[in-house]
């Protein structure tokens, strides 16, 4: 598709945005908040539904066909994420994953958790409550800080003790749009204490669907993630991604027939070996159905590498314009690494009055409370059009 001219590939865009009818009415710029769901996904998951009230929704055929369509979904996750397919376990989302992970590990009292200052609330959250049961702690180390100088290798190295057990961290930041280094990270945890190496949980909400993964290669522990963002698939449904060496290290904490073996007799008689034991029971099928088509779309547009070069020549397009409105100031002071761009209004405007009257002119961003801020997400097939529009926009209101 891209060895064609430059004309070829704005019409292939513009037929490619057709299949997104979200696209349709406003100016989208919250991908990281909820990608919109392509035509095809919604086609697909009432063509599920109505399979499955035609046959029976709980007959052998319908039985059957889900777990087929289920294993498939794991097999096209695996192929975005880069990873084996038994390695994974489907979820609701990164919340849900990252709580498998948290509430799985074996803590003994002492234990410590260490967390970057940018990590979401219901994370944090999380970790508050296991320290409580559990008698851990937890602290922060100031990644925030590195955005733009200073080495996050370096804090989270120094923010390391013989306590510490699991380290937990974004891909890339909610807030700002930085993108940590993961395979060091990961690297540098597993070698501090020598033989026993420190875990990394991973909140991929934002890097999943964005960045091109090769989680296999990062020897990262546990990375999850969800399918309504960046992939554009439907709310409800979302992974996580564990390491096939520590799968006997992490026990399941609710606990349900999806993840079990059963005897002649219908006797569970343990797990299923694989991602599979961390599913607990009935879930939404044909949201998956949804996701399996939202992933297709993508892929057939390009690879994920192609995918994140043209994120990455749309955020610096965005970056570039926005630094030129007096005003505005952008929290990264060089190209962003992704599709996010957060950016301050310095005089005048409040941002959540600048949020809400672009929205009432079609234009959908949001809010960050911190850093306090403004957050415009751009995708691959955003297009420089509304980006200018936008930008206007803002230039206006500031």
């Amino acid at each position: 598709m891209f060895e064609t001219d430059t004309d070829e590939i704005s019409l292939a865009l513009e037929q490619h945005r057709l299949e997104f009818p979200g696209l349709t009415n406003n100016v989208y710029f919250n991908f990281g908040g909820q990608g919109p769901l392509p035509r095809a996904g919604l086609e697909a998951i009432i063509d599920a539904y109505q399979f499955l009230q035609l046959q029976g929704p709980f007959s052998l055929r319908v039985n059957q066909r889900l777990a087929q369509r289920t294993e498939l979904l794991r097999q096209e996750l695996a192929t975005e994420l880069g990873c084996g397919p038994r390695s994974l376990v489907i979820t609701e989302n990164v919340t849900i994953g990252c709580n498998i992970v948290l509430w799985g590990i074996d803590w003994r009292k002492g234990d410590r958790i260490l967390l970057t200052d940018c990590e979401h609330p219901g994370i944090i959250a999380t970790v508050q409550e296991i320290a409580r049961r559990f008698e851990l702690t937890y602290d922060f180390c100031p990644i925030g800080a590195t955005l733009n100088q200073g080495d996050p290798l370096e804090v989270i190295a120094q923010s390391l003790t013989p306590q510490t057990r699991l380290v937990v961290l974004s891909h890339l930041l909610w807030n700002t749009g930085q993108v940590l280094p993961l395979a060091e990270i990961v690297q540098i945890a597993h070698h501090y204490l020598g033989d026993r190496p420190i875990q990394v949980l991973v909140d991929g909400a934002q890097s999943v669907g964005s960045l091109p993964l090769q989680l296999e290669t990062t020897q990262v522990d546990y990375y999850a993630f969800t399918g309504h963002k960046w992939l554009c698939g439907p709310a409800g449904v979302g992974g996580l991604y564990i390491h096939p060496d520590i799968f006997d290290s992490l026990h399941p904490t609710f606990i349900g027939w999806r993840g079990l073996d059963f005897n002649a007799q219908g006797e569970p008689q343990g797990w299923k070996p694989d991602g599979r034991r961390f599913e607990v029971a009935t879930s939404a099928y044909p949201e998956y159905e949804g996701l399996r088509s939202a992933i297709a779309i993508h892929q057939d547009w390009a690879s994920s590498k192609e995918r994140y070069r043209l994120i990455l020549q749309r955020s610096e397009y965005l970056w570039r314009s926005l630094t030129k409105i007096n005003g505005i100031y952008c929290l990264k002071t060089s190209a962003p690494e992704a599709g996010l761009v957060s950016f301050q209004v310095t005089s005048g405007i409040a941002h959540e009055s600048l949020v809400a009257q672009l929205e009432k002119q079609g234009f959908l961003l949001r809010k960050i409370a911190s850093p306090n801020c403004v957050r415009a997400c751009v995708h691959y097939f955003t297009l420089e059009s509304e980006i200018d529009q936008l930008v206007e926009t803002i230039r206006q209101l500031v």
